[in-house]
């Protein structure tokens, strides 16, 4: 029942394409995630956590590994999201509590030409409606903080609620911020369309 996406295998929007990472594409991601000393990006997706340093190899390595760590049967953990054949970003799931099937996914946009464009959105709700397609998940969550809420008015769009905000748990650059726990019950989902 359960299907990894095939390398050949997309998962097409209107705009945005999401697929299986290959080994062609390391490069490119690494190129984009590590972009100068302090990429756009990390300021918006949990900044109050270092950005694992890495080399290209390193970074092969650690890709490798992750794919590794799948069970025979489990989807892809990350695909790369495509906009006219270019990469822009990444989606994540990763496991909260496994036994238990809770699921938290993320969303990377490392290219910031490509914020505030609805792909974010668009790439979310393809992620999030593969993973209740592929997985007998109860809920899909998501975790941010109070800073980002080009983050939170995604989930919003996607029909999330907030189901938990930690008060003044992360500081970033002197400041406290929340941290929002935001999620969808399958019902849910499958009510939207």
């Amino acid at each position: 029942m359960l299907q990894r996406l095939k390398s050949d295998e997309q998962l097409k929007g209107q705009r945005v394409t999401l697929r299986a990472i290959t080994e062609n594409d390391i490069p490119v991601l690494y190129q984009l995630i590590y972009n100068g000393d302090q990429p756009e990006w990390k300021k918006w997706d949990a900044p109050y956590y270092p950005l694992e340093p890495h080399t290209l190899e390193s970074y092969r390595s650690h890709e490798k590994a992750r794919i590794n760590r799948l069970g025979p049967n489990e989807p892809d953990s990350r695909l790369i999201i495509e906009v006219d054949g270019k990469t822009v970003g990444t989606v994540t799931y990763y496991w909260e509590h496994k036994p238990s099937l809770w699921l938290e996914v993320g969303i990377g946009i490392y290219d910031p030409d490509y914020w505030n464009g609805g792909y974010g959105s668009e790439a979310l709700e393809l992620w999030v409606d593969y993973l209740f397609s592929t997985l007998p998940l109860a809920r899909v969550g998501l975790t941010t903080w109070s800073k980002n809420e080009r983050m939170m008015r995604v989930g919003e769009k996607l029909g999330m609620k907030v189901e938990g905000r930690l008060r003044k748990c992360r500081i970033y650059e002197g400041r406290f911020y929340d941290s929002i726990r935001m999620g969808v019950l399958r019902e849910e989902w499958m009510k939207r369309a």
